[in-house]
């Protein structure tokens, strides 16, 4: 039986789970074809932008998307022309928290240690919704990434913490990703099937 809040110890079981969980899940997504990953990405699309309708215009940070995650480039920069403003996050230094560097469509391009690509000009932004891709997540709000930490680390350093939006394939779904001690739950997550609030939203 799994337990439904953050563990306060990091077990080996645990590493194991959430390594294995990580593995099918991801092979799950990349194993979409073309023509569905294309559908699943339109029905997330359509409730994001459904959410985000509900939002002043401010500033959202999104990622670009790697093995396979949705990308919310096309839909942020329709938003952009109704007054809204975007960034990505950056990873500067590492096993510390992300900086944030504004974004736009035609924004020039690097990429980071890790080969994701990330805005080349050093232009702070100061996120007021954060879009998180998930690799799994479970109904309480906890997500699975790539084990790098990075966005827990960063959302705990943040004093005025941003609203956090989980963007991902409803084949991510976990009855449980065990979370542990210095997991974050989101407060809203988006699927192909829906928007789904957390109990932390």
């Amino acid at each position: 039986m799994t337990t439904a809040h953050p563990s306060a110890e990091h077990t080996a079981e645990s590493s194991v789970f959430r390594a294995a969980l990580r593995r099918e899940k991801l092979a799950a997504r990349l194993a979409l074809d073309a023509a569905r990953h294309s559908g699943l990405s339109a029905a997330i699309e359509g409730h994001l932008e459904s959410l985000l309708d509900q939002h002043m215009p401010q500033t959202v940070a999104i990622c670009a998307p790697v093995q396979g995650e949705f990308d919310a480039r096309p839909l942020v920069t329709r938003l952009i022309a109704y007054g809204w403003r975007a960034a990505m996050p950056v990873v500067e230094t590492a096993a510390a928290p992300m900086a944030f560097r504004a974004w736009q469509a035609d924004s020039p391009m690097t990429r980071d240690r890790h080969g994701i690509p990330i805005p080349a000009e050093r232009i702070s932004a100061s996120p007021d919704l954060i879009l998180l891709p998930l690799v799994a997540f479970d109904a309480r709000g906890y997500r699975l990434g790539y084990g790098g930490g990075y966005f827990d680390r960063t959302l705990a350093a943040m004093v005025l913490r941003p609203y956090t939006i989980g963007i991902g394939f409803e084949l991510a779904r976990s009855e449980s990703i065990r979370p542990e001690k210095h997991d974050i739950a989101l407060d809203v997550i988006v699927t192909d099937a829906g928007v789904f609030y957390t109990p932390s939203g």
